[in-house]
């Protein structure tokens, strides 16, 4: 589907806060009518009640916290079909779920190059508020302090893409509560802590801030246009 400026079009949707079952049902519903045709690609972003999913790589005992404290703390705990490993979503998170069609122009059907991209977008909407993110090593996401002993993660990414129509997508840590994530070990990685936007600027933030910025990255990354 094009514009009139001859360019794809992307369709986002600001969701609000949504429980993370739900979000996952609607876009299954999405990637069948993307497949179709019968919407332009899609990016889908909002906000989850705490909750702490496990990918198809996760392991339980990545886990650290008892049912019982997640009970009391009114975390869920949902099995998913993204890639990666146990990852926590909540409140002061902006969550991006982009529905494309990887074998349509402008994109091209290579998952490697996708989650690439979708780094970039993050990448560069961080450095709109002058944060040096940046890529690290051999871990999927968006990383800063890279260049020091202490790298966090501010943003996860976990995909999945059926016959090339993709789902799930990115975690963007604007201002959670960091304390939930020491519930777990954030994507399987022992070695290093993650971060938020709020505490790399050292100022309140909020998701409605990032969502403009978000938005405009993912455009230019992907060539699309609203």
């Amino acid at each position: 589907m094009l514009t009139s400026i001859g360019q794809p079009q992307c369709d986002i949707r600001w969701l609000g806060t949504v429980d993370y079952r739900e979000a996952w049902e609607f876009q299954q519903r999405l990637a069948v009518q993307r497949r179709a045709g019968e919407i332009p690609d899609t990016l889908l972003l909002l906000e989850h009640p705490p909750t702490l999913t496990l990918g198809r790589a996760a392991h339980t005992e990545h886990i650290l916290a008892m049912p019982e404290q997640l009970t009391a703390l009114g975390i869920a705990v949902v099995e998913t079909d993204r890639g990666g490993d146990v990852t926590y979503h909540g409140p002061g998170q902006l969550v991006g779920y982009p529905i494309l069609n990887l074998q349509e122009a402008p994109h091209t059907a290579d998952l490697h190059l996708y989650l690439r991209k979708l780094e970039e977008t993050l990448i560069q909407a961080l450095a709109t508020f002058d944060i040096p993110a940046t890529r690290f090593q051999n871990h999927t996401g968006v990383w800063t302090g890279c260049e020091t002993t202490n790298p966090a993660k501010v943003a996860a990414i976990g995909i999945k893409a059926t016959r090339w129509i993709t789902q799930h997508g990115f975690a963007l840590n604007v201002c959670p509560d960091l304390a939930h994530f020491d519930l777990i070990v954030p994507c399987g990685i022992h070695d290093y802590g993650v971060t938020s936007i709020e505490r790399l600027l050292a100022r309140p933030i909020t998701v409605g801030d990032l969502l403009p910025v978000v938005e405009a990255a993912f455009c230019r990354e992907f060539s699309l246009v609203v």
